[in-house]
């Protein structure tokens, strides 16, 4: 089965002028099958930093337990937390060094350090890219084009979550592998909440 056919998912993240939104919905598909109706796909790594992914779970699982076990390695060796642009190289290279055998997924990183608010994409092969606002997954044109109309640099973390909600359930209206409502991580300089919406229209 090809990477395209089980990357069933729309993943979102904004940055805002105070903090960061990763969100992304609860299905899980193989191919034309729905495995699960709760599946999570946002993840906290540190307390001021997540992931966020589309594609296989076990896979995501994986590397989440990896970066989490580096996140604290680098924590007790330099007593300060990793930031996020040293962890989104890292996650990169984790990538690159499996590509003969790649993790089917597509990763983004975010979260809140000395530099502000930051984001990064990454494909299945560790391709770094920083953005503003990204989007990923099998829902990711439909929600790229909500995002494209409504983001601004200025909105806050509230504003934010709004519109990362109504990019997924754009998706979600029209990618039958996306759906089950909407897992998402509020990153601020001071901490992490998450919160969950069930799948309204």
């Amino acid at each position: 089965m090809s990477y395209q056919s089980i990357q069933g998912a729309t993943v979102v993240g904004l940055v805002c002028s105070d903090g960061v939104i990763l969100a992304a919905e609860k299905r899980v598909s193989w191919g034309r099958m729905v495995m699960s109706r709760s599946g999570k796909k946002v993840f906290g790594v540190t307390p001021t930093m997540g992931l966020a992914f589309a594609g296989l779970v076990s896979d995501m699982q994986a590397l989440t337990r990896e970066a989490k076990a580096y996140a604290n390695l680098y924590k007790l060796e330099k007593n300060r937390t990793i930031s996020v642009k040293a962890m989104a190289k890292l996650i990169s290279n984790l990538l690159f060094n499996r590509r003969m055998m790649p993790l089917l997924m597509e990763t983004l990183v975010g979260g809140v350090d000395e530099d502000g608010p930051t984001i990064y994409s990454m494909d299945p092969v560790g391709s770094l890219i920083p953005d503003k606002f990204i989007t990923a997954g099998s829902g990711a044109p439909i929600a790229m084009g909500v995002l494209e109309a409504r983001y601004s640099e200025e909105m806050d973390l509230e504003a934010g979550a709004e519109l990362a909600l109504r990019a997924i359930r754009s998706a979600v209206a029209r990618d039958v592998v996306s759906g089950d409502g909407v897992d998402m991580l509020v990153i601020r300089a001071d901490g992490t909440e998450e919160r969950s919406f069930p799948m309204r229209g």
